[in-house]
């Protein structure tokens, strides 16, 4: 418990009451120690009576709050330990003795009186008989005098404990005191504030000498900063250099605040001093170490930024690979899908288009006839046409490969495009010199060129140029599932209007296109795409919304030479007029026209559904002179049955029809063949070869 808290004080070995607890009253004769202690009892003060000389000497003690004693009593006595006892009071302490006298016994007629004044100090005489009243009075000013002593007392004490703690808190953080006295700049300096100055306990120590100890680069701002307390009132704190006696650099801390006079005007400037080099060392220590860790963590984070942009820029690019792959699916599932429907189509165009021819050859003679069939003609080509598209796109068309020159290929083509794009348009060229050859189908190639120009001249409506570039490039990759090899690169750019990023990434998707309805039909593009992997290259688009599109045409380029067939023509001979010849086709319709062209050619014709009823025929039957047999059929295909009539005629020919571009991998034969949908003109061309060829 602290000393505010408690009812005590310890001094030495004593423990003192923080206040008088009783008054004592010794008046061992007649009724005036029952009366006083009744009066007091009645006044609220608590009272001890003694009755014997000998406990009043031993009652007395600094919790006494005053003493009420008779005059005779007190003559009576020896007085020796009462006095003793007054002079050993602190010197804080004076008790207040009421001394009950009979009347005219005060000290001014009585020199009894004043000796008791000399022996006890502070008495107050009281004449028998007294009022009660007075009695209270001349008690509550002994009471109010004796608590006031204890109130001195224990801010005597507060004011020792505090300096006592001032004393060890400047000890335990090792602060000096100084004092400026502001009017003469004298300066008063505890020695622990000497010494933060390099200055030793029994030197002089002046304000002067304090300033000459600053370091000469921190005395106007040390002065500075005291004008500026000064001015604002504020608490002082600053920092600097301290230059010794022996020339060593120390850094010091002051601290200090304005005291002012009666009037409120600044008088002193008191505070602490501090030497705060260790500080000072340390911090520039914590510093370096900072700097240290700090260059550390830069690196750090400079080898993480680094890795963090790598996996970043892998991340990247493994997402585009995926939509790379995506893409290519997708493409991949269209083009299948697409293939399978043109295959289909095409089984359907051939029973119209034989058909028709051969409707066409019977009422020649009727000219509204004629008109009508060569209008359904038409649209059967045109369908004809439009399953090539599909099948460019799902790469299964039927191409005449060679090497080409394409430099040779566009010049060719130069007023073919100048005429299709209009004379608003202007068609610059950018070639390379020394192109190699590529190996590719020209017709194809020119077609796709054309669609490229014809596209470029519907993006831009008010006229612009057509940039025709070919590129080679050496030992390259243009795209992740093309081999690096050397390419050429056959580019045609507009000054259009663009595409944006979800238009581009469509723009290859069958039957997808921009333009009105009625003005495309989205199968550029797609056939352009098929064809460019079909040759073993690519198909690139880059476009910008509103500056243009770029296509190109990605091929690989060919060490072959550009010659000539060099077989020439093959002499084409008129086949036998009448042939027996089996035809093979699941399909009743199609079997059913070719049938039909065969025989209005002159030929005898049998027909099977399988592949299985056809080899039962033609082991039993030795006059067949050609088979022609369709590829996709269930069961036995048109390659396996043409390998198992070898095995039974060698000699036989077997012609395959197909809406494929090339028979699938592993039929082990050079077969000929015929692309679906043909025309009874190409039905017997086709004939005619294979007898040619067997007779040449």
């Amino acid at each position: 418990m602290s000393a505010a808290a408690s009812p005590f004080y310890w001094t030495g070995a004593t423990l003192i009451p923080d206040s008088p607890s009783a008054a004592l009253v010794y008046a061992p004769h007649g009724r005036d120690g029952q009366v006083a202690a009744a009066l007091l009892k009645e006044a609220g003060v608590v009272s001890k009576v003694v009755s014997s000389f000998q406990s009043f000497v031993a009652s007395l003690g600094e919790e006494c709050l005053f003493i009420v004693v008779t005059e005779e009593t007190l003559r009576t006595q020896d007085m020796r330990p009462i006095h003793e006892w007054v002079r050993s009071q602190p010197s804080w302490s004076d008790l207040p003795f009421i001394v009950l006298a009979h009347r005219g016994a005060g000290p001014e007629r009585n020199p009894a009186a004043s000796r008791l004044v000399e022996l006890l100090g502070n008495v107050s005489f009281l004449e028998r008989p007294f009022h009660p009243t007075t009695f209270i009075s001349v008690v509550n000013t002994a009471s109010k005098g004796r608590r006031r002593q204890y109130e001195a007392r224990n801010r005597v004490e507060q004011l020792n404990e505090s300096e006592l703690r001032l004393k060890t808190a400047l000890l335990a953080g090792r602060l000096g005191t100084w004092e400026l006295r502001l009017a003469d700049h004298t300066l008063a300096a505890s020695d622990v504030c000497k010494n933060v100055f390099g200055c030793k306990p029994e030197e002089q120590f002046s304000y002067a000498d304090l300033i000459e100890a600053i370091h000469p680069d921190d005395r106007e701002r040390m002065q500075r900063s005291i004008t500026e307390t000064l001015q604002t009132g504020s608490d002082y704190l600053i920092e600097f250099r301290v230059v010794w006696p022996d020339k060593s650099e120390h850094w010091a801390e002051l601290r200090g605040r304005i005291v002012r006079d009666r009037v409120g005007l600044p008088a002193r400037l008191v505070g602490v001093a501090s030497d705060i080099s260790e500080r000072k060392a340390a911090e520039a220590a914590l510093r370096s170490v900072n700097e240290i860790l700090e260059q550390r963590v830069e690196e750090r984070t400079q080898e993480l930024r680094k890795a963090h942009e790598q996996l970043v820029a892998e991340a990247v690019q493994r997402e585009a690979a995926e939509e790379r792959l995506r893409q290519s699916q997708k493409l991949e599932a269209l083009g299948q899908l697409t293939g399978g429907v043109a295959h289909d189509f095409n089984n359907l165009l051939m029973a119209v288009l034989g058909n028709l021819e051969l409707i066409r050859k019977n009422v020649a003679e009727d000219a509204r006839t004629v008109r009508l069939v060569d209008g359904a003609l038409q649209g059967a080509r045109r369908g004809a046409s439009l399953t090539q598209r599909l099948l460019a796109f799902a790469r299964q068309q039927d191409l005449q490969v060679k090497p080409t020159n394409l430099a040779d290929l566009v010049e060719g083509m130069r007023e073919l495009l100048v005429r299709s794009v209009g004379g608003a348009i202007e068609i610059a060229s950018d070639f390379e010199e020394d192109l190699p050859l590529v190996l590719a189908d020209g017709n194809q190639m020119e077609l796709a060129l054309l669609n490229l120009a014809v596209n470029a001249r519907d993006a831009m409506q008010n006229g612009g140029t057509i940039t025709i570039g070919l590129r080679k490039h050496l030992h390259v990759r243009p795209s992740s599932d093309l081999p690096r090899r050397d390419y050429v690169c056959l580019s045609v750019t507009d000054t259009g209007e663009g595409m944006d990023a979800a238009t581009l990434q469509r723009a290859v998707d069958p039957f997808f296109s921009t333009k009105e309805l009625g003005k495309g039909t989205g199968l550029g593009l797609s056939m352009i795409h098929g064809l460019a992997l079909q040759l073993g290259g690519a198909l690139k688009l880059e476009s910008t919304l509103g500056k243009g599109t770029t296509a190109q045409i990605w091929l690989p380029a060919t060490d072959l030479a550009n010659q000539e067939d060099e077989k020439g023509e093959i002499q084409m001979v008129q086949a036998p007029e009448s042939l027996k010849i089996l035809v093979v086709d699941d399909d009743a319709l199609i079997a059913m026209s070719t049938v039909d062209m065969l025989e209005d050619l002159g030929h005898r014709v049998v027909d099977a559904s399988s592949g299985n009823d056809a080899l039962a025929i033609v082991s039993a039957a030795e006059d067949i002179d050609l088979i022609i047999t369709d590829y996709s059929m269930p069961g036995m295909n048109g390659a396996q049955l043409a390998k198992a009539v070898r095995e039974i005629r060698p000699d036989l020919p077997v012609l395959v029809a197909t809406g494929y571009a090339d028979l699938p991998p592993g039929t082990g034969m050079n077969l000929p063949r015929l692309s679906k949908p043909y025309t009874q003109e190409q039905l017997e061309r086709e004939i005619a070869i294979i007898f040619s060829s067997r007779h040449a």
